[in-house]
């Protein structure tokens, strides 16, 4: 991608990297562009780019396309449970929830913990009755189950693979990173995690480092596909390393993403922007759903295809675009 801001306002989101079959793409563009341009009218008012990367996951969590907020995954006692993690590149701040099942936007609750909490990170009943304490609404859990039609993705026959991972048959993260008009990185990431979860389990998503990272003076970072594999290359702060030594958004993207495969046999994808406010994604999982906006008004949405994205083949980090 490569694409640069011009140190300008911009900002890129992901919907989840795995198989999205032919048939959903359309629907997965549009609910990215949706977010994406809900993040970009914070930013062209002057907002800043967490107020930014907040509302565009807010969409993708309002959206039952996505497995995050409404449109989550039962774990294996029939529950949703919703990790979420925000973090603002000017000072490395952050705030994290994870297991809440009561809560319709978790990244916004992850905020208010950035903002309004004397720790970084709760959980489950505790990160509830604090919502709650500041003022935040709880629903019903029932209003967070998604609509997934789990029969169109067909991994196991549309790839050709016996027992598939995770990241590629379906489950994961929503994201998005942004730079405002002063130059300020922020990164959003939200999820219902994997269907059948065992209870508790807590993937990469709310774990700052690992899902998400966000340094001004390096770049910012947000990671999606098979959990428990992105965690062990601590991912984002990885990728956000690679930019602080000189590497572009998309070398770091393309670096990061080789490193998961070879050195873990990982699935999943990242979407960085670099401090020079150029943007960039890369991903070994058969698609990935993104959009972004840049300063120059250049908007994009679309489901990236990795034609070899099969087991031991990373050579297919060269995605061939689809946009629709």
């Amino acid at each position: 991608m490569g694409k640069t801001t011009d140190k300008g306002p911009a900002i890129l989101i992901h919907g989840g990297a795995w198989h999205i079959a032919r048939r959903d793409r359309a629907a997965h563009t549009a609910g990215c562009r949706e977010a994406a341009l809900a993040g970009w009218e914070r930013l062209e008012h002057g907002g800043s780019a967490l107020d930014a990367v907040e509302a565009a996951v807010r969409v993708l969590e309002d959206n039952p396309r996505f497995d995050a907020g409404r449109g989550s995954y039962f774990n294996k006692e029939g529950r949703v449970q919703l990790d979420a993690i925000v973090m603002d590149g000017r000072a490395l701040d952050f705030g994290a929830v994870a297991s809440v099942e009561r809560v319709r936007n978790p990244i916004s609750l992850a905020r208010l913990v950035l903002e309004r909490c004397e720790h970084n990170f709760i959980v489950g009943p505790g990160a509830e009755a604090f919502a709650v304490a500041r003022g935040m609404s709880l629903c019903d859990p029932a209003d967070l189950l998604g609509t997934h039609d789990t029969g169109s993705w067909s991994p196991a026959v549309a790839l050709g693979f016996g027992r598939v991972p995770v990241a590629i048959s379906g489950g994961d993260t929503v994201g998005a990173v942004a730079m405002d008009v002063e130059g300020h990185l922020a990164v959003a990431t939200s999820t219902g995690g994997t269907p059948d979860k065992w209870p508790g389990r807590v993937g990469d998503s709310p774990l700052v480092g690992c899902g998400a990272y966000a340094d001004d003076q390096a770049g910012v970072a947000a990671a999606t596909g098979s959990g428990e594999s992105l965690m062990k290359i601590v991912t984002s702060k990885s990728a956000v390393d690679l930019m602080a030594a000189g590497r572009t958004a998309q070398q770091a993207a393309d670096a990061i993403v080789a490193q998961l495969w070879q050195r873990v046999r990982g699935y999943g994808g990242v979407i960085l922007i670099d401090p020079a406010g150029c943007v960039g994604l890369a991903h070994n999982t058969p698609n990935l759903a993104y959009a972004y906006v840049l300063a120059d008004g250049t908007m994009a949405a679309g489901v990236e295809f990795s034609p070899n994205s099969t087991p031991g083949r990373a050579e297919g980090l060269a995605a061939v675009r689809e946009d629709i």
